[in-house]
């Protein structure tokens, strides 16, 4: 057997409008229509759905702080160029979305944040210049400030 691609995303959520505005309005990422009751389902058009959101209501358990198991964040390509990473900053900072992090991969420029659940999300964008495929070396370079 071998893993041919991630295929989606599920992640339980507090309050699912909440969540389904953050994912849905504040990233742009499209919702698809239907679904089932206290769920929503969204995609890019890649594959049938690439996130799901479930709604498990406002007594769940939140998410520990500091070092833990489990999943550390999602990464969501937001474009292929700099000046789109900055434009999605611009968006985020309108909707006062607290930016946690931002980071020059070599191979990606990244934004991080927290969803309404405390869930991490890395919006990024890859670098055209850094040929990861030719120089698998790149992945693994030291992460510096991120400059946009």
């Amino acid at each position: 057997m071998q893993v041919k691609e991630l295929g989606h995303v599920v992640l339980y959520v507090r309050d699912l409008a909440q969540s389904r505005r953050f994912y849905g309005e504040i990233l742009g990422f499209p919702e698809l229509p239907g679904g089932f009751p206290g769920a929503a389902a969204f995609s890019t058009g890649r594959t049938h759905h690439e996130l799901l959101l479930i709604e498990v209501g406002p007594d769940a358990t939140p998410i520990p702080n500091g070092r833990r198991v489990g999943m550390y964040h999602i990464g969501l390509k937001v474009g292929d160029t700099d000046d789109e990473l900055r434009a999605a900053l611009e968006e985020l900072q309108r909707a006062s979305v607290e930016i946690v992090g931002a980071s020059d991969h070599t191979v990606t420029h990244s934004l991080y944040l927290k969803d309404p659940d405390g869930n991490e999300v890395e919006l990024y964008v890859d670098v055209e210049s850094a040929d990861w495929r030719s120089d698998p070396a790149l992945f693994n370079a030291p992460i510096k400030p991120l400059r946009l």
